[in-house]
Parts: structure tokens; C-alpha cells; sequence
């Protein structure tokens, strides 16, 4: 069963004004992010942006670009356009790809799109990975989650969870993890069901998703089941900053010597 990916790719970015179209090894990053969504499974790969100078770039190495209204507030709303305006079926599946994840190895947008299909019942599939140390569990800027025993999600919080009662005191970080705990990093890959998209346009914010900045709770809020995978292999980090450029395109250069 095929599946489409859509890679939102916003010029407008604060820390990093025009991003997608930074250099990296000699391409604007977009085309990298572009490639490696040609390298998995999917029937369709199509950039979505609000920017023309990145519609020129992406016709310049081939990609089919939608332009999008730049009044979306979110990528999801950015993904719901170009689901309407290609047509796609309600059951049709729907990867997003950030267009700042230069690195993302295709074996994980192959694995959000299997899951929608593994398991009918779930609206959205994403991903995780284990978290080892304190320092990551406490950070706030680690989003954590928490799923039942066939992968579908509870709950996804800033906060450190679960809570260890019995090892830790509250606002004192720990040296370590308890040997028997588990705790789990979101990874921000998406896979949905058009129809899920569809939906969530037309929802309200959620109170929890206002509270802990995370708009996945506004599925969760409304009933939409999640199901969340470990990732069979560990993502490489994106790029958010001038420093995070740097460092990859030092990464690049090193792998690819001219």
C-alpha cells in the first residue's frame, strides 16, 4: 500500500532565516531532506511551502512543490492543505518529514507509514527512543512519552514521567536512573490518516496542548489513538541554529571529502 510524504519547508524560520535553503555539502537542505525522503518506500514526495524562492529551488532539482498559505501556525495545518489540494483518499497515509532533518534516515518514514498500516485502529504512528540519563529525562525541551503494552500512547509531557516515588524527591535531578526504570524520547516523526488531518484542522486547541506547548495533545484530547514505535535506528539531530549547521556541514564535509 503506498504512501505520500510531505515535507513542510518554511523560509520564515527566527534562528535560522531561509533554512531550507542553507548550503549543506553544496545543496540547499531541502534537497537533501528531499532525497532521503526519495529513498523510502513512498509513491509520492512533495515539498510544502509558503515561499517562492523555495518553490524555485525545489523545481530546480525536480521536486514536486506545493505553495501553501503562509498563515498556517503549524506544520499539520500546512500538511492538511496539501492533503486537500492533492485529493488524497481519507485512508490514504500521510508522512510529515521536517525540512530541517537533512540526515533523517528513510527506514524511519518507511516505519511510521507500516505502523498506520500494522495497526488500523491508530489515526497518527510516531516514534521514540530510549532515554538513559537524567540530564535528558529532566530537560524540558525532551519531549517524553509514555504507551501502553501494544505501543499506543497515554500521554506526552515536558515533565519527567513516569515518576520514580520511591528513588527521587521533588526539584532534586538524580545521578542516576533506577535499574528498572523506563522512560522514553518522542522523536518528531508523524505518519496520519488523511482523514485524521482533516479533523484536527477543525479542533480547537486542547488545554493540554496550550499548557505543555505540544500539538499532539490536541489529538489525544479529541480520541485520536497514537501509536508510538521504537525507532530501529537512532536519528541524527536537526538543524535549529547557525551552530547546528555548522556542525553538520563540518559532519558532511568529513563524510564526503572533496
Amino acid at each position: 500500500m503506498s504512501y505520500t510524504v510531505v515535507i513542510p519547508a518554511r523560509y520564515g524560520s527566527t534562528r535560522l532565516p531561509g533554512k531550507p535553503l542553507a548550503d549543506l555539502a553544496g545543496k540547499p537542505m531541502i534537497r537533501h531532506v528531499y532525497e532521503r525522503a526519495c529513498a523510502s518506500k513512498a509513491s509520492r514526495v512533495v515539498v510544502a511551502t509558503d515561499d517562492q524562492r523555495i518553490v524555485r529551488a525545489c523545481q530546480g532539482f525536480g521536486a514536486e512543490v506545493v505553495m501553501t498559505s503562509p498563515d498556517h501556525t503549524s506544520g499539520t495545518d500546512r500538511l492538511q492543505e496539501v492533503a486537500s489540494f492533492l485529493g488524497l483518499a481519507d485512508d490514504a497515509r500521510v508522512v510529515n518529514v521536517q525540512g530541517d532533518e537533512p540526515l533523517m534516515p528513510p527506514q524511519l518514514i518507511d516505519q511510521v507509514a507500516d505502523a498506520l498500516e500494522t495497526f488500523p485502529e491508530a489515526a497518527i504512528a510516531t516514534l521514540c527512543e530510549r532515554i538513559h540519563s537524567p540530564q535528558e529525562l529532566f530537560n524540558p525541551n525532551v519531549v517524553k512519552v509514555v504507551f501502553d503494552h501494544q505501543g499506543f500512547a497515554h500521554y506526552f509531557s515536558r515533565a519527567p514521567m513516569p515518576w520514580a516515588r520511591d528513588h527521587w524527591h521533588q526539584g532534586e535531578v538524580p545521578v542516576a536512573l533506577p535499574a528498572s526504570y523506563r522512560a522514553w524520547r518522542h522523536i518528531g516523526i508523524y505518519g496520519y490518516r488523511a482523514s485524521l488531518l482533516h479533523q484536527f484542522v477543525r479542533w480547537p486547541a486542547a488545554p493540554t496542548e496550550l499548557t505543555e506547548s505540544l500539538e499532539q495533545l490536541r489529538a489525544l484530547y479529541n480520541g485520536a489513538r497514537i501509536h508510538v514505535s521504537e525507532a530501529e535506528v537512532a536519528p541524527p539531530a536537526g538543524v535549529d541554529t547557525p551552530e547546528d549547521l555548522a556542525r553538520l556541514s563540518m559532519l558532511m564535509s568529513q563524510e564526503n571529502p572533496s
